[in-house]
């Protein structure tokens, strides 16, 4: 499972599509609507938040926002809590930097042209995240 802390507008489609579907079931095992997945260490930073299902609405809607501007059609009613959460979340700036790789990486073996794109950019947070100077998140699995 990623859910990535870059923007979506930096991910190509099977990134945002993929990226779409994994938050649904982070979403399902935060609502207590599945078993799976219940200790997977991305979901670490909602449930820190007092809100956690309305802070996974909130990066939901931005995923569905890039979506609708891309042309796509994501079913943003599978939104439990769409719009409810008023605050953001941190995300340290090593983090970022390895997913950006992470990512970097990703694009160079499916998509050349999104890679290119990915080259000449920057690694900007999904608008949930606001970012802190720091290392990777101790929650991340480094390979």
């Amino acid at each position: 499972m990623r859910i990535w802390s870059l923007h979506p507008s930096q991910l190509d489609r099977a990134g945002l599509v993929a990226c779409w579907r994994e938050t649904l079931l982070a979403q399902a095992v935060l609502a207590r609507r599945t078993k799976g997945y219940q200790n997977h260490p991305q979901l670490v930073r909602f449930r820190a938040d007092a809100e956690p299902l309305a802070a996974v609405g909130s990066y939901l809607s931005g995923i569905a926002a890039e979506a609708t501007a891309r042309g796509y059609n994501f079913d943003a009613g599978r939104i439990l809590e769409p719009g409810s959460f008023s605050g953001r979340i941190p995300v340290t700036r090593g983090q970022l930097d390895y997913e950006w790789q992470h990512l970097g990486a990703k694009l160079q073996r499916r998509s050349p042209e999104d890679a290119h794109r990915w080259s000449e950019t920057e690694p900007a947070p999904h608008p949930l995240f606001f970012v802190l100077d720091g290392p990777v998140e101790a929650w991340e699995r480094v390979q």
